[in-house]
C-alpha cells in the first residue's frame, strides 16, 4: 500500500521538474560508489559531514552509558539519512529520497572501513570532545568477543553500502525517466493543440 501511494505520488511530483541537474547529481553518486567500490578508503567530499554526524552520535548517547556511547556514532550515522528520507517525503520532494540512500551509502562505506581497521587501528581517530579516543568498532567487536570477524562485518556494511547506491541509481533514474517522459507528453500535447488550432 506504501509503494504504491509512494509511486503515485511520485509520478504527481514529476510534472513540471527539471531533469538536467539531477542527471549530474546521479552522475556523480556513481562516480562516488566506483571510487569507494575501487578503494575501501576512499572517502569523498561527504565524508566529513559524516564524521561529523558520528561524533554528534556519540555526544547524544553517552548518557545512556559506555557501550552507547562507544556505538552511538554508528546508529547516529545511519539514523540521519533515515530522517533526512523521512523530511524529504513529507515535503513530496522524491529525488532528494534518492540522493539520501545515496548518503546512507557513503555512511557505511565509512562504517565498513572502520570496522575493517578494527584490528590494526591504523585509522587517525578524532574526538572533539577531548580525552583519550577509542576506537569504537575495536571496543565493540572485543566486547562482544568477535574481533575475528571484524572483516565479514566490514564486508557486511560493504554489501548495505552496495543496496543503499543501487536504491539511489534505481530510485533516481526513475524519477528523471517520469520527469523527461511528462515533459515529452507535454510537448506532444502542445503540438496537438497547434495543430488543431
Amino acid at each position: 500500500m506504501f509503494l504504491e501511494t509512494f509511486f503515485t505520488e511520485a509520478r504527481a511530483w514529476a510534472k513540471g521538474k527539471s531533469w538536467p541537474w539531477r542527471l549530474l547529481l546521479l552522475i556523480w553518486f556513481v562516480y562516488v560508489f566506483i571510487r569507494h567500490a575501487a578503494d575501501p578508503m576512499y572517502d569523498s567530499i561527504i565524508g566529513p559531514l559524516n564524521l561529523g554526524i558520528h561524533e554528534f552520535g556519540h555526544l547524544i548517547f553517552m548518557p545512556l552509558g559506555e557501550f552507547m556511547h562507544m556505538i552511538g556514532g554508528t546508529i547516529f550515522q545511519m539514523i540521519v539519512p533515515f530522517f533526512a528520507m523521512f523530511n524529504f517525503y513529507r515535503q513530496d520532494d522524491f529525488f532528494s529520497i534518492a540522493l539520501s540512500f545515496g548518503w546512507l551509502s557513503t555512511n557505511f562505506f565509512s562504517i565498513a572501513r572502520y570496522a575493517a581497521d578494527t584490528r590494526r587501528m591504523e585509522i587517525p581517530i578524532s574526538t572533539p570532545f577531548g580525552g583519550n579516543p577509542i576506537h569504537d568498532w575495536n571496543y565493540l567487536l572485543v566486547k562482544w568477543r568477535l574481533l575475528h570477524w571484524d572483516m565479514r562485518i566490514a564486508g557486511f556494511f560493504r554489501i548495505l553500502a552496495a543496496i543503499s547506491m543501487l536504491i539511489c541509481f534505481l530510485l533516481g533514474v526513475w524519477l528523471i525517466w517520469l520527469i523527461f517522459q511528462t515533459k515529452l507528453k507535454n510537448s506532444q500535447n502542445e503540438e496537438e493543440k497547434s495543430f488543431n488550432q
